[in-house]
């Protein structure tokens, strides 16, 4: 999607993809990776999200990217911190303790901005992109991270349906995305019924998978 359409959503509210809670397979399956205290956890498209309050609570420091500069500011506001911010090539860095969120365009992010990461969390990323994009999304991490583990949410559904974001991402196309690392599948369920606007719009099926996988 194009930046506008991101700033829009925020300036208007339409969040529908922010979570009121921390993710339950990042709750269930984030320990198992087995991380070293103080990995560098990169989070694409991250918004508010409440998992990376998470995620810093468990030990790690983590770089966030978000196009929206209302959705970094909102994340330090709603937590009660303090940012220092600057100015770092196309990003504007705001940085309190172990969070670090970068406002600008993830394509923008270099092979040394992310040399120190050694692990991934994409709950909302991946899917929030067009096919095109979403094959540049996936050629950038495969290039720029380096050794690392990580967990990836994706949502499988009848495209033709419902215009996404979120869009759907088939299980073969995340394999064939990610070709050179280890993808291993931990769960997949039906979350149709818990979802009012796919079924609306006639969807009838809609997997929510959630992945490993080592880079």
């Amino acid at each position: 999607m194009e930046p506008a359409f991101w700033q829009q959503r925020w300036a208007d509210n339409q969040i529908g993809f922010h979570q009121a809670q921390v993710n339950p397979y990042l709750q269930r399956y984030w320990p198992r990776l087995q991380l070293a205290p103080g990995s560098r956890v990169l989070v694409p498209l991250c918004g508010k999200s409440l998992d990376l309050a998470w995620l810093a609570g468990q030990g790690h420091r983590v770089l966030g990217v978000e196009l929206s500069q209302r959705a970094v500011a909102a994340f330090f506001h709603e937590h009660g911190l303090e940012p220092q911010v600057v100015q770092q090539g196309a990003f504007e860095v705001w940085r309190s303790g172990d969070v670090e969120l970068w406002c600008g365009d993830f394509f923008a992010l270099r092979t040394e901005d992310v040399a120190d990461c050694v692990a991934l969390y994409d709950r909302a990323a991946l899917i929030a992109l067009p096919p095109e994009m979403r094959e540049r999304y996936m050629h950038l991490l495969s290039q720029a991270l380096p050794a690392g583990v990580g967990l990836l949410v994706t949502l499988d559904y009848q495209q033709e349906w419902l215009a996404g974001p979120p869009f759907s991402v088939t299980d073969d196309e995340v394999r064939r995305g990610f070709a050179g690392w280890q993808v291993q599948a931990l769960e997949a369920h039906e979350v149709i019924g818990e979802s009012p606007k796919f079924l609306q719009a006639g969807v009838n099926s809609l997997i929510e998978r959630a992945y490993r996988v080592q880079f």
